[in-house]
Parts: C-alpha cells; sequence; structure tokens
C-alpha cells in the first residue's frame, strides 16, 4: 500500500466513526411519566384527567374495561387521556391497577379504586324545583311558631306506635294539642325497624302512616318537624370513622325515601337529620357533619318543594354549651338562609328527669329556682343549673346563632313533677311550685333569645285516649313563659 492509498483508508475509519457517534449522539432517549400514580372515585362514578408525557409509543393496559372507560389506549406523544367510572353498586369497593408502558420495558403504574354504594339509590323520581307555597326562608318560618310540642314515645317507640304504652296518634288529638295553645308538633319517628337489613328499604305501610300524621298536623295548620330519632342507635352510636361510610349510606337512603314520600307538603313541614348525636370533640363533630351533610343532600336531590324545604341540623350531644363550643360551621346547602339549629334543654338534669334514686354523679333535686327551696328537705335543693345558668346558655345561642340570621330550636325540654313518682318529696308544694317555676322561666328564656320551644311529653300531661288534661299546672306554666 502506497502512502496516499493509506492516508485515504484512515480518512474513511475516521469518517465512520465520526458519523457512528454523531449518530448516537443524536439519538433521542425514550422519556414516560404519568401525572397520577392514584386516582379514586366515589360510588356514583365520574370521570379524571391523566396526563401522559411520552416521546414515543406508549400503551395502556385496562383489566378494569367492565367499570372503567378510557377516551384512549394508546399514543406516541404526550397526551390526556380521559379515565371514567360507571356507579358502582357491587356494595364493595373495588380497585385496579392501569399499567402505562413502552417497547423498551419502562412502566408506569396507576392505582384506580371507586368506593361503593352500600344500598341501593331512593331517588328515583326527581322532580324540578317547586317553590309554591314555600315563600318562608327560616327567620320567616321560626317567627310564625308559638310554642312547639313533642309526640313523644310513639312513633319512634322500638317495637311499633303502641310499644311503649301510648295509642295511635289521631286527628282529634292534634286538634287538642293545638286548643291547648300550640301550634307546632315535633313528631320523633323511628325508621330503621321498618327497613330492609340489605337495601334499606322502608315500608311503605310505614311510610304512609307517618305521612297520614303529618297530614294531620299540616291540615289543622300545625308545623310540624320531623326527624330520624335514636332508632336503635345507628347513627347516634356510631360517630366515629370507622363506621362513618355506612352511616352516611344509611343516612342518604333513608331520606332519599322520607323526602320523596313528604315531597309535596308545604313549608308547614321541615325536617331533622337527627336527635341527640353524642358528640364531645372536634374531630366527632367533623364526622356529625358529613351526617348532616349527607342528610341535607340527600333531601336536596328528591326536588319539588324540597328544594327550599327547611332543614334542621342538631348540635352536639343537642347540648347549648357543646353546641356553642364545637359546631362552628353548618353543612353546605345550595339554598341559602334554610336552616335551623336544634338543641335540648334538660337543666340540672337532677332536677327535670325522674331518677330512679341518687346516682354517683349526682344527688336528686325536688327544689329549684329563687324562692322556692325548701326549708324541709334542704338536701334535694338544687345546687347548680338555675336561673343565672339558664339565661347564659340562652345568651349564648342567641350571640352564636339568632343574631346571625340562624334559628335555634329547643326541639325538647322540660321538667317533671314527682307526685306519682318512687321519690315524693317531703315539701311536695314547694316542688310543685318549682317545677312551675322552671317551666315558665326556661320557656320564656327562650322566646327571649329567638329560641323556639318544643315540650317532650309522652302522655304525662295531656291524655291522649280521651284529649283531656291531666296536668293543667304545666299548660298553664309553659304558656305563661311564651307571653
Amino acid at each position: 500500500m502506497n502512502i496516499r492509498r493509506g492516508y485515504a483508508f484512515i480518512g474513511l475509519i475516521i469518517t465512520a466513526v465520526l458519523s457512528a457517534y454523531c449518530n448516537k449522539k443524536d439519538a433521542v432517549t425514550p422519556e414516560l411519566s404519568v401525572s397520577l400514580a392514584e386516582i379514586t372515585f366515589q360510588a356514583d362514578g365520574g370521570s379524571s384527567d391523566l396526563t401522559i408525557t411520552s416521546n414515543a409509543q406508549w400503551y395502556i393496559s385496562n383489566p378494569a374495561s367492565a367499570w372503567l372507560q378510557l377516551s384512549q389506549a394508546a399514543g406516541n406523544s404526550s397526551t390526556t387521556v380521559q379515565l371514567t367510572a360507571v356507579a358502582n353498586a357491587t356494595g364493595a369497593t373495588r380497585s385496579a391497577v392501569l399499567e402505562v408502558s413502552m417497547q423498551n420495558g419502562q412502566v408506569r403504574r396507576i392505582t384506580v379504586s371507586q368506593a361503593s354504594h352500600i344500598y341501593p339509590g331512593y331517588n328515583i323520581s326527581p322532580k324540578p324545583a317547586d317553590s309554591s307555597g314555600m315563600g318562608s326562608n327560616a327567620v320567616q318560618l321560626a317567627a310564625r311558631f308559638k310554642l312547639g310540642w313533642n309526640i313523644g314515645n310513639t312513633l319512634e317507640a322500638i317495637g311499633g306506635e303502641t310499644a311503649w304504652g301510648n295509642p295511635l296518634i289521631t286527628e282529634s288529638y292534634v286538634r287538642f294539642v293545638k286548643q291547648q295553645g300550640f301550634n307546632a308538633i315535633r313528631l320523633p319517628c323511628a325508621w330503621d325497624q321498618y327497613a330492609d337489613e340489605t337495601t334499606a328499604r322502608i315500608e311503605d305501610t310505614w311510610l304512609n302512616r307517618v305521612k297520614q300524621v303529618v297530614q294531620y298536623c299540616v291540615d289543622n295548620d300545625m308545623y310540624v318537624l320531623l326527624n330520624i330519632h335514636w332508632d336503635g342507635g345507628w347513627l347516634d352510636d356510631n360517630i366515629n370513622k370507622a363506621k362513618q361510610d355506612s352511616v352516611n349510606a344509611r343516612q342518604k337512603a333513608y331520606w332519599e325515601q322520607i323526602a320523596t314520600t313528604m315531597r309535596d307538603f308545604d313549608e308547614h313541614l321541615m325536617f331533622a337529620s337527627a336527635n341527640e348525636p353524642p358528640v364531645e370533640n372536634a374531630e366527632q363533630m367533623g364526622i356529625l357533619n358529613s351526617y348532616h351533610q349527607t342528610f341535607i343532600d340527600a333531601v336536596r336531590s328528591t326536588g319539588g318543594r324540597n328544594s327550599y324545604r327547611v332543614l334542621v341540623v342538631q348540635g352536639p350531644s343537642t347540648d347549648i354549651e357543646k353546641t356553642s363550643n364545637l359546631m362552628n360551621s353548618l353543612p353546605a346547602d345550595a339554598v341559602s338562609n334554610r336552616m335551623m339549629v336544634e338543641v335540648h334543654y334538660y337543666t340540672p338534669s337532677q332536677f327535670c328527669l325522674l331518677m330512679n334514686g341518687d346516682a354517683d354523679w349526682g344527688k336528686m333535686f325536688y327544689y329549684w329556682g329563687a324562692g322556692h327551696h325548701s326549708t324541709l328537705e334542704p338536701d334535694r335543693n338544687a345546687t347548680w343549673g338555675e336561673e343565672n345558668d339558664v339565661n347564659s346558655s340562652f345568651s349564648k345561642m342567641k350571640t352564636k346563632f339568632t343574631d346571625k340570621g340562624i334559628p335555634v330550636i329547643m326541639g325538647e325540654y322540660g321538667a317533671y313533677r314527682r307526685g306519682n313518682s318512687s321519690y315524693v318529696p317531703k315539701d311536695l308544694d314547694t316542688h310543685n311550685d318549682a317545677v312551675d317555676h322552671w317551666l315558665t322561666y326556661v320557656t320564656r328564656q327562650a322566646v327571649a333569645n329567638g329560641v323556639k320551644p318544643f315540650f317532650w311529653d309522652t302522655g304525662g300531661a295531656l291524655d291522649r285516649r280521651n284529649n283531656t288534661v291531666l296536668d293543667q299546672r304545666t299548660i298553664d306554666a309553659i304558656i305563661a313563659g311564651a307571653k
């Protein structure tokens, strides 16, 4: 080989090496990334966007194609894929892992999960919003309540309407309550015992019976508050994270059915989410608020007059002090100014409730209030919860709610005479006067602070069988407090 040929050959080798080097340098390295590693859908289903960033061909494997659809399953550049899940009525949470892969072996995984409806949906006939007969907001409606009356131990009785010793509610009894000076009735009501355990479907006969009683009230121009009462404790006993989903599912199922059945009543009818939900701290308050939110959403979803109906939510334990401290916000509502707050008042409990003996947490009180203590039995005089405490409690509700345009219902309150109990006060006249004083004073202070009182009666003040007054002093004392 001559020198000239040698140089040419070397030049060819160098050119080939440089060309190979440049081609390698200019080659594009495949890249793959995804915007989300986890996607969660609600039981009702819905859509979510997943952004895939890539500079080469990619593919998605979808093992959940029966319930999860993809807007596209392959591509050769960056794009956004829409994932759509159908409603999950299986009764169990479901999940799947999607794999986005490239030919060079790169794989990105996305975990997709979806909660399930425990029960079927019962909002099967929603109606367009109907404002007819629903012109009053919460403040305007509350202004029409004079005095409220509970028909207790009846519709909420475990075992049936008459299981706790009271007769069936009649329209004549509703009229009789009105004749005593009351224009609002609270109907504590149980539903769970009339519902299928698997589907939460309430028996039509019970829905129609409750509707009949509501009709008695509305036909007689009585405002009526219908609730889900203790009802076996499925809500009250489960204000915790572990049971939150299942309680909300039942709350939704029941209120969709109740609200649909009662939808055509005008503003005389109000719904109340619960009864006395026991709450002690902020975490439990948050869980209770979720139960209230489910109640509101379920009622509103049925449409018609329920789109504007005034709804009532309970404070923690329906206790005034806890409500003042813990209830710092109300659930969201699509319609403004159609919500009330409910509290109860039996303070001091040793005086108001007919205890069967002293307890380790306190002795029975027979005498209450200024000028109504006994010198014959001084150890039974109230030592707390008297007039100053009443004033303080209702003032808190005024400041917290009524001054801000949120009416407060005192859904239950009362003090009861011991003349027929196992523990009869030695100074019976002073005891009876003290009960009268409590009823008048508490009613008066509630009304003065914009709190609407509903007396708790289980048949002790008014006889439901023959529509006669059993305790005229109680009726007179309540009426006196409302003047």
